[in-house]
């Protein structure tokens, strides 16, 4: 291997029906990225040559069978082979078991990889949740799945866009769901959480800002208690604990004053609330992170792209901001 002062980055392939082997390659083949990070796909050789064709980029697949074995050489993408799609059958766009299965895989072994120290972190590419669950993987997506193989309970989202870090008390679960795991227990955890991961940033000191559940942060109890009831409380244990917090605040401007630089991050009680103010300033620009597991992973903030997939069209800008995340994640955790 060379280079070995650059971090090196696992970069798992998504469900290969969607398009993240094309932007994989785009990414791969940009030298501002590969300045900074080594980086080697977990994936299917023939697929991301197939890739290749469709984008056109100018850049070389190589098929690995182990770490060791990569090189990491300029104009040159390793793809560590697990050789689990099927040729016969595969087809880009369709929700497919075998889809489910290979994108499973891929993120198994990087899993390993960071878990055994080989890598310094893991960069994800959209997974289909159905095809996910038609294959017998019964997650919710990455955040689950990735808490099960870790063998950790409390994790949590955090987005990262445009200067905005928002952390989630729930995701994907219904609204009533969401509305009921409002608990002043889980709030704590998510703060604390937050805390941990943002200053894996880089920011030693953050300033966090707690989103209210009903409009108005509740307005004094006019619009519902739960402000009063479970919010308040939690914040006023998070301050008697040290931590910088503040809060609850109306969730329509919140986010505005965490992107004007008020606040290092936001703590959203719901998923909507959160994922709504960051895809506003740009699906494609965003970056998914999964907090409190005991490895480095970042993600595309879009979806498997089912439409363009196969067509050499889709924005690779997601996931080369998550590249570019996971690396100074890497970079920073590595500090003494």
């Amino acid at each position: 291997m060379m280079e070995t002062n650059k971090p090196l980055l696992a970069l798992t392939m998504g469900d290969p029906a969607g398009s993240g082997a094309e932007l994989l390659t785009r990414a791969a083949a940009d030298r501002e990225l590969t300045d900074h990070s080594r980086l080697l796909v977990v994936g299917d050789a023939w697929l991301m040559e197939k890739a290749l064709a469709i984008t056109g980029v100018p850049l070389q697949i190589r098929g690995i069978g182990t770490v060791m074995e990569a090189v990491f050489e300029p104009g040159v993408l390793d793809v560590l082979d697990l050789k689990n799609v099927d040729r016969e059958t595969h087809q880009f766009g369709v929700v497919d078991p075998m889809c489910g299965k290979a994108a499973y895989d891929f993120i198994s072994r990087a899993h390993q990889l960071c878990s055994e120290g080989t890598v310094g972190a893991m960069v994800t590419s959209a997974i289909n949740k159905e095809s996910l669950n038609k294959a017998g993987y019964h997650f919710d997506g990455h955040t689950g799945l990735l808490s099960h193989l870790c063998g950790v309970e409390k994790v949590t989202m955090m987005l990262v866009a445009d200067g905005l870090r928002i952390c989630h008390v729930s995701t994907h679960v219904s609204l009533a769901e969401a509305i009921s795991r409002v608990s002043r227990e889980r709030i704590l955890d998510v703060l604390e959480i937050a805390i941990t991961g943002i200053k894996g940033l880089g920011i030693e000191a953050p300033k966090l800002a707690v989103a209210g559940l009903n409009p108005h942060a509740g307005e004094d109890g006019l619009f519902g208690t739960e402000e009063i009831d479970t919010i308040q409380p939690a914040i006023q244990t998070a301050v008697e604990r040290g931590w910088q917090v503040t809060g609850p605040y109306a969730g329509d401007t919140v986010f505005f004053r965490a992107w004007q630089g008020e606040f290092d991050g936001v703590v959203a009680m719901y998923h909507d609330q959160g994922h709504i103010a960051a895809k506003m300033l740009g699906i494609w620009n965003g970056v998914n992170v999964t907090l409190g597991l005991p490895i480095i992973r970042t993600s595309v903030e879009h979806g498997t792209d089912f439409a363009n997939a196969g067509k050499g069209s889709s924005d690779p800008r997601s996931l080369k901001a998550a590249i570019q995340l996971a690396a100074q994640m890497a970079n920073q955790k590595s500090k003494p």
